[in-house]
C-alpha cells in the first residue's frame, strides 16, 4: 500500500481534543516542518485546538504549539532547550496557570506506553516508591506484587490518538528507519491509533527498518524536516535559529510577532 501523503491530507486528520504525541528527543529529531504547517492549518481553520501534547521531552516545536494556543494539557518529563534555556511559551503559560500540567517521570511514559503496547491497564515498577510524587497523580495507583507482596506503582496505560515521527528515510509502505536515539518512538508508533512519518527522503522500499509499515499510516517526505533541531548524522542543530526564539520570545505578544515573521512566513 502507497501511504505517500501531502501535509492538507494528514493535517485534516488531527480532531479537537485528542492526545497529540510528538516524536524525537531534546532537539533531535524532531517533527519541526510538520508542526509548522499544524500551526499555520490552526490559524486558518481554528482547529484543531484543546489539545493534550503527548511528548517523552518538549522542545522548540511543542513550545511553538502551546504559543499558538492550541494545548490544553502537557504530559512530558522535560520542557526546554538544552542549553539554549528555557521553553518560553510553556514557562509563561505554566506560571500564568493557563495549561494544565500533569506530572510525568521517563518511568510512567515508558510504562504507560508499554502498558498501551500489552494490552493492559498498567504496567507495574518501582519508579515512583518513596516520593511525593503519587499524592500529585491520584489517578496513579498502587497495587501489591501476588507473589512476593511488594507494592509496586501501577502506571496506567496511555494511548495517544496521533503520533508525529520525524525519520532519516521511509518507503512508500511507511517503514522508517529513525536512527540510534530511538526516544519512545517505537512505542509511540505501535500505540497511537495514527501515525504519521515524516521522512528527509522516501523512497520505493527500505532493506531494513525501525518502524514497519502496519503501525504507520502516512508518510510524508520533508527534507530538512526537523530544523533548526538535529537530524544525525544528516545535519546538526542550528542553534542560531533557536537562540533567536528565546530571545526574541517571551509573553503572548512577542511570540505573535515570531510567528508571523518565522513560523508562517
Amino acid at each position: 500500500m502507497d501511504k505517500r501523503k501531502s501535509f492538507p491530507e494528514v493535517l485534516s486528520q488531527i480532531p479537537p481534543g485528542c492526545t497529540l504525541a510528538i516524536g524525537g528527543m531534546t532537539l533531535y529529531r524532531r517533527p519541526v516542518t510538520f508542526v509548522r504547517k499544524l500551526i499555520e492549518y490552526y490559524t486558518q481553520h481554528h482547529t484543531p485546538d484543546g489539545l493534550i501534547l503527548l511528548a517523552f521531552t518538549g522542545g522548540i516545536e511543542c513550545d511553538w504549539l502551546i504559543g499558538a494556543g492550541m494545548i490544553n494539557k502537557v504530559r512530558t518529563c522535560y520542557f526546554g532547550l538544552e542549553v539554549f534555556g528555557f521553553a518560553p511559551m510553556f514557562t509563561f503559560y505554566a506560571n500564568a496557570g493557563s495549561i494544565e500540567i500533569i506530572e510525568e517521570t521517563e518511568a510512567s511514559l515508558a510504562f504507560g506506553l508499554r502498558a498501551q503496547m500489552a494490552g493492559v491497564g498498567f504496567m507495574p515498577g518501582r519508579g515512583w516508591l518513596g516520593t511525593d510524587l503519587p499524592a500529585l497523580r491520584p489517578d496513579v495507583k498502587k497495587v501489591v506484587d501476588p507473589y512476593n507482596s511488594e507494592e509496586l506503582i501501577a502506571f496506567p496505560a496511555i494511548k495517544p490518538d496521533v503520533a508525529i515521527i520525524h525519520a532519516l528515510k521511509a518507503d512508500y509502505d511507511g517503514n522508517a528507519l529513525i536512527g540510534m536515539n530511538k526516544a519512545v518512538d517505537e512505542e509511540l508508533a505501535i500505540t497511537a491509533s495514527y501515525v504519521i512519518v515524516t521522512a528527509e527522503e522516501v523512497l520505493p522500499e527500505l532493506p531494513h527498518a525501525d518502524l514497519v509499515a502496519p503501525f504507520v499510516h502516512a508518510v510524508i517526505a520533508t527534507p530538512g524536516g526537523a530544523a533548526p533541531t538535529s537530524c544525525h548524522p544528516l545535519y546538526p542543530i542550528n542553534g542560531e535559529t533557536i537562540l533567536t526564539y528565546t530571545e526574541q520570545v517571551s509573553d503572548p505578544d512577542s511570540y505573535r510577532r515570531y510567528l508571523k515573521n518565522w513560523i508562517c512566513a
